[in-house]
Parts: C-alpha cells; structure tokens; sequence
C-alpha cells in the first residue's frame, strides 16, 4: 500500500509538514464513501504513530497533531485505539527496548485523547500496567476470568412446574381467562414477567405453556400472536423454533399422532414470521429422501397394475394372484407414520399462507402434496376464496344465486382477485401445483371453467387496445396451459360426472377447433403417464372398455351405450382410441357402436373427431392391403363410421374436412374415401355405378323425386344434418377449395400413385376421387344458395386456366351456378312485365338465357385452339356442357311410378286396422303432401324442357359451323364434349346419348348423325381399354342408350321413316357446305340402314372379343363390364352372341384360379347372356342377307353376266352360319389385335388423338388411290347405271355410310369373286407373288406415307383457300354421282375394285402396299379412326375430289369401262374354274375340320394379318351383310384351307413387324408351328378354295 504519508512532511514537519498532514485528515474524513475513508484514516494515523516509534518524530509533536485531528470524526479515539492496539502487539515482540519506549511515551501523551475504558478493553494487561492504568496485570487476570465462568457457566436455578406450582397455576389462570374484554397482550405480559420474577419461574417453560394455551384458545390470534411476539424479545430467537421442534418431536413415535392444533400454531406463527421455516422444517418427519422413495415406489406399483389388467391370467393362476393381492392389502391398511410436513402444509393452506405452503410443496416431487386428498381440499378452498369476487362478477350463470364464499380473517392471506389479469399472480399458480386433483373438489372445477368462458367472451370481443390485446394474449395461454395441465388430467379422476364435461364444453367451443385437438392430443397421449393415479385410472378405462366391446351387439345396445357414456365422461380418449381399433378390425361393430354414442356428451363427440382424425392419421397404418390392389379394410371401416357417426350426432367438422383438404394438397387420395362417406351420409347424396335405369331416370327429375326414387336407401332426414355439412364447410371455407383439390388430384393420382401402384388400385384410386368430386359437387348445387354458390366459384376461364381444373370438373361445378343464375334472370324479367302468353315467357326465358350465358360464350374461347371454333361454335359448345338431363326430357314414368307408390301406401294406411287413428291420419297427411309435391314438380320439369327446346330451336343454326369437313366437326363434338362427359357421371353418359339424339331431331346442319353413330359404335376397343372401373361402367351406360335409339330405329320401317327418313344426319352425301334442300336419293333408305346396324353390331362383337383376348386385366374386366351393361340391346344376333359367349366361358375357365375378381365379373356375364339367348334372332332376320335392291332390279341383274342366283348363296350361308360364327368372331379378334398391336404402341388412348389422325390417314390413304379407284369406280359406275338404275341412292348411302352395300346391291360375280379373293387368297401361288410385292413395296411405304400426309394437308389448305372452286366442284361432282350411282364405293373400298383376278397384281397389290402403309405409319394411331374408317374414307375423298384438278373425265370413263369389260370376263372363266374346285373340295372337307380344332386359335391369329391390312378395305367390313355371310362361308371354308392362308398371312405379318409394328412374341412360335402344318396340307386347300369361291358364286 502506498505510504500516506511522506517523507517529505516528517522531515520538514514544522515548516509544512503538519499542516499537511492535517489537511489530509479533514480530506479522509470528508470522504463519502465511508469504508475507504475509515481504512485510509487508520493508515495515516498509523504511520504517524509507527514514525513515534521509530524516533523521526517527537512524541509531543505527534500528541499535539493528534489532538487537532481527533474532532474530526466521532470515532476517532476508537481508530487511535486499535492503532495502539496494533502497535502495542508488534512492539512487544521488538527486542530494541527504545521502540517500546516510544511506543509507551506515545500512549501516555495521548491519554487525555481515548479514554481508559477502551484502552483497557484493548491493551494487554502487561501494557496497561507500565502505562499504570491498572495496578497488577495478575489480578486483572483473575478477576476477568472470575466473572467470565458467572456470566457463561454458572446456572441460575429456576422453579419447574412440581416444584413451584402455585407460581404456574397464576400463569395459567392468567392465560386463560376471559379475553372478550379490555384485556391486552402488553398488560399480560407485565403480569408473566411480575409471576417469573416472584415464583422464580423458568421462562422457557413460561413459554411452553404460553403456546399450550393457544393451541386450546386458536380464535385469540389476535391476543396471542403479540404476546409470543413480546415475550421473544426477552429470548434468543431460536427458542422459540426448539421449543415448538421438542413438541413435534414428541409426537414422532409411530403410534404418536400430531394434532392440528399444533400445526395450525406452528403456521400461524410462520405466517408471522416468528419461526423461519428453515428452522423449524429440520424438526419435521418423514425426511425429503424419504417421501422422493415413496413416491417413486407409487409409480412402480401403478405401473404393475397396468401390467396386471393388460395380462391374460389363466383360471387357476387366477385365484393364487387374488390371495397375494389380499395379503398385501392388509400389509397396506398398516397406518404409515404421520407426515408431519404435510400436516403444516395443510395448516398453512388453511390460514391462507400460500408462499410458506408453496416453498413446503416445491421441496417435494410434483402433485406429491396434492394427491392428498386433505392438502387438494384445502388447496382447492384457498383458490375459492381467491377467486371469489371476480367470480360473482362475471362467472355466476344467469339466475343462479350461488353460495358466497367469506374471505379469509387474517390480512396476510393472498388478495382476493377482482379482474382477470389478477388471476395471473396467484390462482394459475395455485391451480397449477393442484393438477389433477382439482377433481377433488367439482365445483371449483366449474367455477374455473366458467372464468374460463367469461374470459374468451372478453377475449373474443374486439376493440381493444394494442397493449390489452397483448395481455389478454398472455391470458390466453394460460388458461391453455391450465386447461391441459388441471383441468382435463382432472376431468379423468372425476367419477362420470358429466355436468363437468358439458360445462368444460362451454369453455371448449369457444376455441378455435386447432387448439382444442392439441390440448386433447395432449391428454390423450401424454398426460396419462406423468401420474400414478392416471396411469392406473387408464389401464382401468381400457379394461372396462374391453368387457363392454366385448359384449356390446345390436340387441344391447342401450344398456352398453349408458356403460360407454359414463366411461366417457371422465376418459374420452382413451376410450374412444380402443373402440376405434375394435371398429377398425371388425367392421360389423359400426352399426351397434354409432347406435350405443348417444349418451355422450358434447365435449365427447368433439373428441371422438379428434380419436378418429388420429386414426386416420396413423402413420404406423398401411393405407393398402398387402396386395396392393385394394384401399385397406381399416380404413374403408373407419371411413363409414364417420360417415354414420357424423350423421346421426352434432361433431363439428371442421377438422375432419381440414384433413381431407390437407391430405389432398399433399397429394394423397385415399382419404377421399371419407369425404366420400360424410357426404353420403349427412346430405343422403349417393354415388354408386350400381344405379338401375329407373333410379337413373328419376334421377333426371326435381329434388323431391330424386329423393324418393333415386338413391337405394330410402335417406330421411338429411335436412339437419346437410345443413350442418354446408355450414362447416362454408365457415372454414372449404367448399370451393375441396372441390379444385379433388379436380386436381384426379388427373394427378395417375402419377403421382401410378408408378409403383398396382393398376387396378390406381383405377380405384381415381375412381374414388372422381366420384367424391361428382358426390360433392352435387352436394354444393343442391344445397348452397345461389349467392353463396357465385360468391364462391369462379369464372370457367379462371377455374380452367388459373387454377387447372380439368374442363369436364369445372363446367361440372359451374353448371349449377348457370342453373340458378338463368332462373333468377328469368324470374326478375316474368315479375317485371305480366304477360302470361306463353310464348312470352319463352321469350324471356330465351332473354335471360342469352345474359346469363353470353359472358360463358366469351370464357370458353380460351379453353382450346382458335382452330376447334371453325368447326363447333363456343355456343353450342357451352350449350352442351352447361345443359342437364333435367333440362332435356321429364321423367313421366318415373312420376307414375312413385305417386302409384304413394298411392299404393296410402291405401295400405287404410287396410290396416292396427294403426291409431291419429298416426293413420298423419302418415296420410305425408304421403298426399308428397304425392302433391312430386306432380307440382313434374309440371314445373315439363314446362322448363319446353322453354330449353325452343330455346334449342332457335340456337341450333349457329350450333356447328363445319368451316373444315363434318367429319372434322363430329371429331370434334366426340373429343370435346361427347367423350368427357359420357365418363363423368352415370347421368352424363345418359345426358349425352340423348344430346346426340337431340341434335339429330331438331335437324341442326351439318351435323351428320349417321357418321356420329358409326364413330361410336365402330371401334370401342382404345375407349374401353383406357378406361378405370367406373368410367367403363359409365361408357356402357352411354353406348347402351345410344344402341336403344339405334335399336328403336331399327325396329320398324314406319319409326326409321319417321324419325330419320328425312333428317339431314341421314344423308350419304358429305357436303363441305351445309345441307342443301332434301334430295330424297341422297338419304339413306331403311333397309341399308338395317346392314348398318348389323355391321355396328359386328363392330362391336369384334372389338369386345379382341378385348376378350388380350389377357390384359383392365381390357378384360371393362369390357366385360360395358357388354353388361349393353345386354339390353346387344348381342341381338344370334351367331354374333355365340361367338361372345364361347369367348367369355374361356375366360371364365382360364380365370378361375388367377383373377377371381375377373372370374366371377365373367361368370355373372355369361349368366346374364344365357337369360338374353331366347331374344337372340338369326342374322337374315334383323337385315336381309341378300340385296336389298333386288327387288327393284330387273332379272338381268339378279342373274347377270356369270349369275349364279343369289338364293343359293343365302342357303349356303344359312348352312354354314353356326360353324362360321365362332371362327369368324375369333378372326375378328384376332384381325382387331393385329391391327391393335401394330397401332396400339402409338396410340393414345383418348378419343382425341384419333379422330384427326384418322382422317388424314385415311385422306392420305385415298389420295395415294385415287386415280386407280377413280378410273375403276368411273366404269362401275357407268355399267351399273345402265343395269340397275335403281340401286343409286343406296349406293350413295353406302358411300358414306356403309361402303360395303353399294357392292351387296351390285350383285355381279366379278365383285364378289374378286371380294372372295381379296379376303383369301386362293392360291399359294399367289399368295406367294403378293408377299413378294408386299416386301418390295415396304420401303416404298415408308416413304410414301409421309409425301401423303404432306400431300392431304396441301389438298385441304387449296380447299380451304378455294371455297368458290370447291362449291363448282361439288354441284359437278354431285351431278357426276346421280349419273354413276356408286362412284363413292370404290373409293371406300378400294380393295375391292372389280379388276379380274388375273389382273389384279398390279392394282391390288398396289393397294394392300397402301392398306399396310396406313396400319403402321405412326400418323394412324386413331382410336375411333380405325372402326369409323370406312365412313371417312369416303367422305374425305369427297372433300379431297373437290381439290383434284378434274382432268378429261370422259376419256377416264371410256378407258375404265374398257377395263371392267375385261376384268368381267375373266372373272366368269375363273369362276368356272373355282366351281369344279368347288366340288372336289367338298369331298375334303371333313378331314380338313378334324384339323381345325387344334389350330383354329392359332390361324385365327394369324389371320390378322391380312385382314389387319385391309381393315379399312370394304372387303373386311362387317356391316355389309351379304357379304358377311359370304365372308362367313369363306370362313368356314377356310377353316380347311386355313393353313395355307396362314401362309401368306405369316409373311404379311412378318413385313408388318420389320416396318415396326410390335407384334407379341407368343405368335410367333405358334406361326412357325402353323406354317409346318399347312404346307403338309396346301395342296387340298388350294383346291377347296376353288370350290368355295364357285359356290359363292
């Protein structure tokens, strides 16, 4: 330390040195800070002292400088002193005796400054004496060591109590006295101290029974706490702790028992801070590690009964573990010692002493204190009083009066709370250490609950400010945290109290459901296990849940369902989580558990929401079975139950929908399937593809009918129950954004669940989205108003383009929006003028139509390419999707059929006797009220239709434009509107059948129903394969009622003359301009219609046997689904249904043990098809085989030129039909998949990319032909004029239509010969010569194909650029057509052109090269294209003709008449030949069928081939009747010959695959197999052809 004093100032001290030195001192003791200046002011006199000693000052110098400096401070002689002190000690241990010379001189000139006392306090006795302030050191030692053992050893004796009784007895006469009066404490006191005085009392014994006393007078707080607060002022503070420790002490015997007196003293004395609680906490037992043991051992204990309830015990081990637990009970009743820390708690609860309560619970583990029932209870009272005020002010209920509570007497008691913020300081705290056992105490439970509610009432209010906001925020989460940390563990120790539970439900409801699903969450999953009680309380719930399922049945329900609603009160959750594992395994518990919930309260139904959004949620759940084809049972089980249970019971939805929605945006589909169900349920909408055709029909009806005849279950009372759906959904939000969810992810579960996914789940998967969408849609229109419904949907573009949904989802969702929006219009226009006229109201109909739909017209625009409104109009467009079957066709029968119903009911009311007047009355009141309803419904539908028809009139012109071809403008009416919609929905596909019909009626141009049909019917197979399980349910639909008007056409001639006769969309003849005037010639007459028909049917007995073939699941099972579906109009034919049922026996055989599904789709098929067969009718019945125009032909024709009578030919047929059929449909089969295997890799499956592709396929295809089919057609044509006039119209028909008739009437034996030849080729020879071609011309194909692609384009763009010319060409080549009569044919069919077999190298081949080429070029792959062929060819060429520059016509005239005069010649020489072949053939020709057998399959395949190649010859295609039957003899006969065919339809078939065609590799084996056979046999078979083309002819 640095010296304080200097040198300096020692040497110089006279001059300045002293003065300095004072000045320093007055500085020092100046300083503030008194510490520092106390140790610096001790230093500076030290130093000055120890320069004494050392002799550089004199000691006077130093006195005299002392003496000023000792005013300076009060405590400066004391400083001096213990300088003295210091310096007396370190002199004394100097030997230089001149120190302490100086030292001693020192003190004695400083005596007048400290006086004796404290120097003789502070100096050794040895200095005292040389100083002479004390006579002899030696007996001032004796004498302080004499007085030291008085005042510390020596006792005083006091008087006890048997020694001094009188004294004691005053004392306690004194104590116990009346207090009421003017008696104080002090007086009291003044009067014990006189009685210890006198009797010599002992005063810790005094004090002992001053407590005694007020342990018996506890209501004298007030007296006796001042006067133990007096008398400890004459004790040590700690007596008062030990006396009151000995007295707890002496209760702490085992059998000793503390009494409360005690206690209650002990804390009134803590409350007033007499005793420390440390101190007296040490006198408490049991010790701390004591009570952390026991409570540890509570939780093992509960943690065994848990394992114990869980344990499956056998019988006889059961009686062993019921003596051990007795044993161990009486072991329990053993009274465990006294908890003394807990007797103090509780006292310390009484008084109201919550700090001193709250450190005694904080040095025991959580809810130990409290799960003493005596502790909650007094816990539980000091939280009353605490909230009482508050509660009186805002939590009494209305009219309740309530039993105040009085505050506690003493003033140190927590405050009473008055405003919520003030439960913040005490009561969460109180309630918190409470936790689970507030149960104790259920109307503290309630009282805090109701704070709760009047708190989220103040909350929930807005307007107020920033800073309340935040504190209410703060409150907020504290009631959450005390909610889930008291008030639910609580709920679950009440006993079925289920007022609590309805009363916590009042707080519940007012949160946002986010919050109460995390606080049951919390209960559910966690707060069960931080407490022993709960642990057990939860294994118990388990095991009564357990015995309750277990006996719970349909006939037990009520009873079962009172044991669940009083489980249910206190332990929802667990509850709840075991009966949904129960349902998800057995799913015929539904039924008897939804009937059983109603006894639950509604916090329980808001908590089995939440159990059963955790179940789905369940991320240990496998969402499929094992297979992975099918959604798992589990949660098709759990599905339904929400469906029953959200139906019949108030739930809240809305986390239910939020997790559907949720689920959805991450991509998953599988939950749809709840949606699904809720909506079934609660809004009674059904979506089922089981719908028989009535139910469908009243479909098409108002609401009430759809209700009575629509669904399968008879679903009442959905009124509430839907009206609750829609609020949730509306509420939260949920309705539109469901909707683009499901939209979007239907056309997304193909890849996002494809992939690893099975086929036939991802189909379901799609399935259940689409239907859920179709489901809730129709939810929304039926039961959203019109305001909510606009407010919420947006614009078609924005839906289509903003937010992606799919064009058939959103018009889905828009439509009804238009509905409603038309009929406001239309009502707002009737009430502004009354005119009653009805053509009035159609004319404001038609107004309001126009405005609602104009804006429609303009966002559809932007849907597809500028190019698809050259051929359909945007009206028409958005006419066809915004239009419903309600507004096309009233259901009469369906009315008929459900007020004969009511009717019927109505008279059974009266039969029955039984029924009380009353109820008879009332159930006839329902059914008139709803028979009266349904026929105001019925006329309402029948004049809506009327306006929508007339309103159909007068759209129809502008309907479809046809800027390109028709056959373009039906492409795209299919692509865009047909086909979508026939797969939406049930009601669609019904919709759209009857829209095609509808056009066709109200004769809207351009529009060729006969082309609309064919594209149809003709080649199903690409629809039906791209099609899910519902969708090919749904085409069926649509195919079925397109075959009922068909077939209705069919039926008779006065309906087909009637209905079609004289129709636009009956004309043969395709115009690039509209329908010009009704040219009777160019309308197809009834009898070609009928061979149309019939080749439809083929078409589809083709298609649905390919299908049949393939082995492939979803070609089988959709088609086999779609011919269920079409039973009532299809297979009419007999051979035509025998082929089919042969075919669906195989599957049934070979799916038996694979694929039953497809196994019993099969069988049920087959089944139904038997039932059909009495209905079946030969062929020459439902067309006539032979020409129809023979009749009108003269006997030339009949037996022309060669003629070798049609009627033989007809009974050949006949003779052969049943052995042809099956090898001709299996050829068709087998025809189809060659064409199929060569296109399907480049097709896409949607009608789309057919249609066009198809055409300029086909256009190439004719182009490339034209000149050879012109000149061969020219010259046919010629001749037939001369022989037939007759025939022409029908030949124009078949142009178009049907191809192959015009042929069928031209009965001349050059066609059919040259027909016979290109279907068989007759001989290997020639055969052999066509491979060889085919192969040559195969590079050339692929070149080629694209030069006519490029070439069609051109044609089309010079047409469209030249309508004038094209008109010119039109009028010439109409004139052309009424001079040839069958121009069109050939072109059709162009395989068939007549050049005589000797010639046909050069021509035929030359075609089948083209044929070919079309089939593997990639531009082919068209659905639709390759059934429609025949139709397109001849219309495109059509079109096509108008853009060929028309060279010399008459020259081509003469030179093609030359050449069939040619060819008819040869023809008849060859024919000659074929009948002695003929005949020889006959005689082989049972060896050949033993043959057939084995191979058939196999030829049929290979058959492909060539068929396959000419597909789109006339010469293939099934509606020509005749020439059916003719194919199917050839057929036959071909069964003999078939091996040597096999031939060359091997090297076809070989040429295909090396121009890419991918031909499965199973055929080949069985190709090189035939080959081998057919050789052996080729000779025979050549000859047998001969003869089967002699008797054709």
């Amino acid at each position: 330390m640095a010296a304080l004093l200097p040198a300096e100032w020692i040497k110089n001290w006279e001059k300045g040195g002293k003065s300095e030195f004072v000045q320093l001192c007055r500085a020092l003791s100046e300083n503030k800070n008194h510490d520092v200046g106390f140790r610096d002011i001790q230093q500076a006199l030290y130093e000055l002292a120890y320069h004494v000693v050392r002799g550089n000052l004199k000691h006077d110098q130093a006195s005299n400088v002392l003496g000023d400096v000792i005013e300076f401070r009060e405590d400066m002689p004391s400083i001096l002193a213990d300088v003295f002190c210091i310096l007396d000690i370190e002199t004394s241990c100097l030997e230089e005796k001149n120190k302490r010379d100086h030292f001693t001189q020192l003190v004695l000139a400083c005596l007048y400054l400290v006086s004796d006392t404290v120097l003789k306090e502070r100096l050794d006795p040895e200095t005292l004496e040389s100083l002479g302030l004390i006579k002899q050191s030696q007996q001032f030692n004796q004498k302080s060591v004499k007085i030291k053992t008085k005042l510390f050893y020596k006792q005083q004796k006091f008087n006890l109590l048997r020694e001094e009784n009188e004294g004691y007895a005053k004392l306690i006469a004194e104590l116990g006295q009346d207090l009421s009066g003017n008696i104080t404490s002090d007086l009291i006191l003044e009067n014990i101290k006189s009685l210890i005085g006198c009797f010599n009392l002992d005063p810790n014994r005094v004090l002992d029974i001053i407590l005694e006393v007020y342990e018996c007078r506890p209501e004298y707080d007030d007296f006796f706490v001042p006067l133990i607060e007096s008398y400890m002022y004459m004790c040590e503070p700690q007596t008062l702790c030990h006396i009151l420790g000995f007295k707890f002490k002496f209760y702490q015997d085992p059998s000793g028992e503390t009494p409360s007196s005690l206690y209650r003293v002990a804390a009134v004395l803590l409350q007033h801070n007499l005793i420390d609680l440390e101190d007296l906490y040490v006198h408490l037992l049991p010790g701390d590690n004591a009570i952390i043991e026991e409570h540890k051992r509570e939780i093992v204990e509960a943690k065994q009964i848990v394992r114990k309830l869980t344990m499956v015990v056998l019988s006889s081990e059961k009686t062993e573990e019921k003596e051990k637990e007795k044993e161990k009970e009486e072991e329990k009743t053993e009274k465990p010692p006294d908890n003394q820390k807990l007797g103090l708690l509780e006292a310390l609860l009484k008084i109201g002493d919550w700090q001193h309560a709250q450190s005694i619970m904080d040095q025991m583990p959580p809810f130990y204190s409290t799960s003493h029932r005596a502790i909650a209870v007094a816990l539980c009272q000091l939280v009353h009083v605490t909230v009482e005020p508050l509660y009186r002010r805002v939590g009494v209920p209305k009219g309740a009066k309530g039993s105040p509570i009085s505050s506690l007497p003493n003033k140190r008691a927590p405050k009473q709370a008055e405003s919520f913020e003030e439960l913040k300081k005490e009561v969460f705290n109180m309630l918190c250490y409470l936790g689970p056992h507030l149960s104790h105490d259920p109307i503290l439970f309630a009282k805090v609950v109701r704070l709760g509610k009047a708190f989220m009432k103040e909350f929930q209010s807005d307007g107020s400010k920033q800073e309340d906001k935040e504190k209410m925020e703060t409150l907020f989460s504290c009631l959450l945290s005390i909610t889930d940390q008291v008030l639910l563990p609580s709920l679950s120790l009440m006993d079925c109290n289920a007022c609590m539970s309805e009363e916590l439900w009042g707080m519940f409801k007012t949160f946002p459901y986010q919050y109460r699903y995390r606080l049951y969450g919390q209960w559910k999953n966690e707060t069960y296990n931080s407490h022993p009680l709960l642990v057990k309380v939860k294994a118990q719930t388990i095991d009564r849940a357990k015995y309750i399922m277990k006996r719970l049945t349909k006939e037990n329900v009520k009873p079962s369902g009172r044991q669940i609603g009083k489980l249910s009160h206190s332990n929802p959750t667990i509850l709840f989580d075991y009966i949904l594992s129960q349902i998800q395994k057995y799913d015929n518990l539904i039924t008897p558990v939804v009937d059983s919930l109603k006894y639950l309260t509604s916090l329980n139904y808001d908590v089995l929401a939440y159990c059963i959004i955790e179940a789905l949620a369940n991320p240990e759940k496998e969402r499929m079975k094992h297979d992975d084809t099918t959604i798992s049972s589990w949660l098709q089980s759990l599905a339904s139950f929400c469906g029953a249970v959200f139906r019949k019971y108030p739930i809240e939805l809305a986390g239910l929908l939020q997790y559907v929605a949720n689920q959805l945006k991450a991509g998953k589909s599988f939950d749809l399937l709840i949606l699904k169900e809720v909506v079934q349920k609660m809004a009674g909408i059904e979506i089922t593809e089981e719908m028989t055709m009535e139910q469908l029909e009243a479909m098409t009806g108002g609401e009430q009918l759809k209700a009575e005849g629509g669904y399968f279950g008879q679903i009442r009372n959905t009124k509430k129950s839907s009206q609750r759906l829609k609020d949730a959904l509306l509420d939260h939000d949920l309705a539109l954004p469901l909707c683009l969810l499901m939209a979007q992810q239907r056309n997304g579960v193909v890849f996002q669940e494809g992939g690893e996914k099975h086929l036939k789940l991802v189909g379901k998967l799609y399935d259940q989205c689409h239907d859920t969408l179709v489901q809730f849609g129709g939810f929304l229109a039926s039961n959203l108003s019109t305001e909510d419904y606009i407010k919420r949907v947006p614009s078609i573009d924005v839906l289509c383009n903003e937010f992606h949904t799919p064009h058939d989802a959103a018009f889905f969702l828009s439509r009804p929006m238009y509905a409603h929006h038309i009929s406001s219009k239309y009502d707002e226009l009737k009430k502004a003028e009354k005119g009653n006229k009805q053509q009035h109201k159609v004319h404001k109909y038609i107004t309001s139509c126009e405005l609602v739909m104009a804006p429609v017209h303009e966002a559809v625009i932007s849907l597809h390419l500028p190019k698809v409104w050259d051929d359909i109009s945007p009206q028409f467009y958005a006419t066809f999707w915004s239009l419903t079957m309600y507004d096309l066709a009233v259901p009469h029968s369906s009315y008929d059929r459900e007020v004969n119903k009511l009717k019927v009911q109505m008279k059974a009311i009266d039969d029955n006797q039984e029924m009380p007047p009353n109820k008879k009355k009332k159930e006839k009141e329902r059914c008139t009220a709803l028979q009266d309803k349904l026929l105001e419904e019925e006329k309402k539908q029948l004049e809506h239709v009327q306006r929508v028809l007339q309103r159909l009139k007068l759209e129809k012109d502008n309907w479809l434009l046809a800027k390109s071809t028709k056959n373009e403008t039906i492409t795209k009416f299919l692509q865009l509107c047909i086909f979508p919609r026939c797969i939406f929905s049930a009601i669609d596909a019904v919709y759209c059948a009857h829209f095609v019909e509808l056009v066709h009626q109200q004769k809207t141009p351009n529009f060729s129903t006969l082309l609309c049909y064919d594209r149809v019917f003709s080649d199903i197979i690409y629809t039906v394969a791209s099609c899910t399980e519902n969708e090919a349910s749904r085409y069926g639909r649509f195919l079925c009622c397109m075959l009922e008007t068909v077939t209705r056409w069919h039926s008779d001639r006065v309906i087909y003359e009637k209905e079609c006769g004289n129709y636009p969309g009956f004309l043969t003849i395709l115009r690039a301009t509209g329908f010009d005037g009704g040219n009777k010639a160019d309308q197809l007459d009834y009898e070609n219609f009928r061979h149309v028909v019939h080749k439809w049917h083929y078409k589809l007995t083709k298609a649905s046997v390919h299908c049949l073939e393939t082995g492939e699941y979803t070609h089988i099972r959709n088609i086999l689904i779609v011919l269920t579906k079409i039973l009532p109009w299809y297979p009419k034919v007999l051979n035509l249904g025998q082929a089919l049922e042969r075919r669906v026996h195989k599957i049934c055989q070979e799916e038996k043990e694979k694929r039953p599904d497809l196994y019993a789709l099969a069988m049920g098929y087959s089944g139904q098809l038997k039932s059909r067969k009495p209905f079946m009718i030969p062929e020459n019945e439902f067309h006539h085989k032979d020409p129809p125009a023979r009749n009108a032909v003269p006997a030339t024709v009949q037996n022309g030129p060669g003629g070798a009578g049609m009627p033989t030919s007809l009974t050949i047929n006949t003779v052969r039909l049943e052995e042809g059929t099956a090898e001709e449909t299996d050829k068709l089969k087998e025809k189809s998949q060659g064409v199929v295997k060569v296109i399907n890799k480049t097709v896409n499956a949607t009608p789309k990319v057919t249609t066009s592709n198809g055409n300029s396929a086909s256009n190439s295809k004719i182009i490339k032909e034209k000149d050879d089919k012109e000149k061969s057609g020219k010259e046919k044509d010629k001749e037939k004029k001369d022989k037939t006039p007759a025939a022409t119209p029908e030949m124009k028909a078949l142009g178009k239509d049907g191809k192959e008739k015009p042929k069928e009437e031209r009965a001349n034996k050059d066609e059919k010969a040259r027909e016979i030849k290109e279907k068989t080729p007759k001989s290997d020879k020639e055969k052999e010569k066509v491979k060889k071609e085919e192969k040559a011309s195969k590079e050339e194909k692929s070149k080629t194909v694209v030069t006519i692609i490029e070439s069609k384009s051109s044609a089309e763009k010079e047409r469209e650029k030249e309508p004038s010319r094209e008109r010119d060409l039109a009028k010439e080549m109409k004139s052309k057509e009424n001079a040839k009569g069958g121009e069109k044919v050939p072109v059709a069919g162009s395989l068939k052109s007549p050049v005589p077999r000797s010639e046909t190298s050069e021509s035929e081949r030359e075609q089948k090269r083209r044929k070919v080429d079309t089939h593997s070029s990639p531009s082919h792959s068209s659905t639709v294209k390759d059934n429609l062929n025949e139709l397109k060819d001849s219309s495109a060429k059509h079109y096509i003709n108008h853009t060929t520059p028309t060279l010399s016509k008459s020259k081509e005239r003469e030179v093609e008449k030359k050449d069939l005069d040619k060819s008819r010649e040869r023809s008849r020489e060859r024919e000659k030949k074929d009948e002695k072949d003929r005949k020889e053939r006959k005689r082989d020709h049972s060896n050949s069928d033993r043959e057939v057998p084995q191979d058939s399959t196999k030829r049929r395949k290979e058959e492909n081939g060539t068929t396959g190649s000419s597909k789109h010859s006339k010469s293939e295609s099934p509606s020509d009747s005749p020439r059916l039957n003719e194919k199917e003899k050839e057929k036959n006969k071909s069964k003999s010959s078939g091996k040597e065919k096999g031939d060359s339809i091997k090297a076809e078939k070989m040429e295909k695959s090396s121009s890419g065609s991918k031909k499965e590799s199973r055929h080949d084996k069985e190709k090189a197999e035939k080959k081998e056979k057919r050789d052996s046999t080729g000779g025979k078979e050549e000859k047998k052809h001969h003869k089967s083309s002699d008797k054709h002819r």
